[in-house]
């Protein structure tokens, strides 16, 4: 409810704000809507864009019901994807689909290793996972940046910074239209994900600890172990969005592999209000925003309107879901006084 009355204010605003740049608002809407939902082409190409951000909103959202600010998914992406490539350059002559679940697993455990220390210093030590987590961003792009220039540029790349291309057998296959097999993929892993904290006991002892650590250590539950291992685990899961994004859409690592998924992921958790369940709907109707927001500019409008957007649907959901939660109320100072 709250997603869609953010959705709402942002149309209502964005509306205003085209009419005042003079702008044709209906064109500019039905242009992004043609362009995300509009032919089962350009609805495969939504969905495509809405696995990484569902995967990387659902390692936030993971992270989160430890009350974790995982603020490094953008450069578990990255890393992840560097991990698959590493594995894609070892195992070149292995079949397809070895290599792809191979690449796959070696994204997850990638990006489980970035995160690794920021999880450590958090559980160890008590340090803030998310100036860790943001700091290890900049760290995985100047990685790949070298290893793009260096040690894995592409000899065939005419001079290029740009590293070589991974096999041709390591293609995630189409579904259907251009939509690829990573779709079903991230939708088993966010359905296991959910039922999993909700239903195990493991989840069921990581929302105890999220919620009240005191009472999470009363019970014998070590919130040390718990902070290292959710870290471990939101980590990998953004790592594995990497590894989709490399085997499905990419040929091959770059600096722009990610393109944001890690930090839209987190608007996207934060609409989903943290439940993991939510992120994969959420991350559809963000995803649709970002790709009808690219198409405008044959229109003459400013592609910065999808950033708008974005940015009102969370300032509306989030108003929606205060709104929601707690009554105002006016005080007469007089009386209260």
């Amino acid at each position: 409810m709250a997603f869609a009355i953010g959705l709402i204010f942002a149309l209502i605003i964005g509306a205003l704000l085209l009419s005042i740049s003079g702008d044709p608002v209906f064109d500019t809407y039905q242009r992004m809507w043609d362009r995300s939902f509009g032919t089962a082409d350009t609805l495969s190409a939504t969905f495509n864009r809405a696995v990484p951000l569902a995967l990387a909103g659902l390692a936030v959202s993971v992270a989160a019901t430890m009350g974790l600010w995982n603020i490094g998914a953008e450069g578990q992406i990255l890393f992840g994807a560097t991990a698959a490539t590493l594995v894609g350059r070892i195992g070149a002559d292995w079949p397809g689909p070895v290599l792809i679940v191979a690449m796959l697993l070696g994204a997850a455990v990638g990006g489980a290793l970035w995160s690794f220390g920021p999880g450590l210093a958090r559980a160890e030590i008590g340090v803030s996972e998310i100036i860790t987590t943001l700091m290890l961003n900049e760290v995985a792009l100047r990685l790949i940046r070298y290893l793009q220039n260096g040690a894995w540029k592409d000899p065939e790349g005419f001079g290029f910074p740009q590293v070589e291309a991974r096999p041709d057998q390591a293609q995630l296959g189409q579904i259907w239209e251009r939509a690829h097999l990573g779709v079903i993929i991230a939708l088993v892993v966010i359905a296991a994900f959910a039922w999993f904290l909700n239903r195990s006991v493991w989840g069921y002892e990581l929302k105890i600890a999220g919620s009240s650590p005191k009472t999470a250590t009363y019970a014998g539950i070590s919130m040390r172990r718990k902070t290292l291992g959710v870290m471990l685990l939101s980590g990998a899961i953004a790592g594995f969005a990497g590894g989709i994004e490399l085997t499905g859409t990419a040929s091959r690592l770059s600096e722009n592999i990610s393109n944001g998924f890690g930090f839209a992921g987190i608007i996207v958790a934060a609409l989903a209000l943290m439940r993991p369940s939510g992120v994969a709907l959420v991350a559809v109707a963000f995803s649709a925003v970002q790709v009808g927001g690219l198409s405008i500019q044959t229109l003459g409008v400013s592609p910065a309107v999808s950033a708008i957007l974005q940015a009102l649907i969370l300032f509306g959901a989030i108003g929606a879901a205060v709104l929601s939660t707690y009554q105002i109320r006016l005080v007469d100072r007089k009386v209260a006084a």
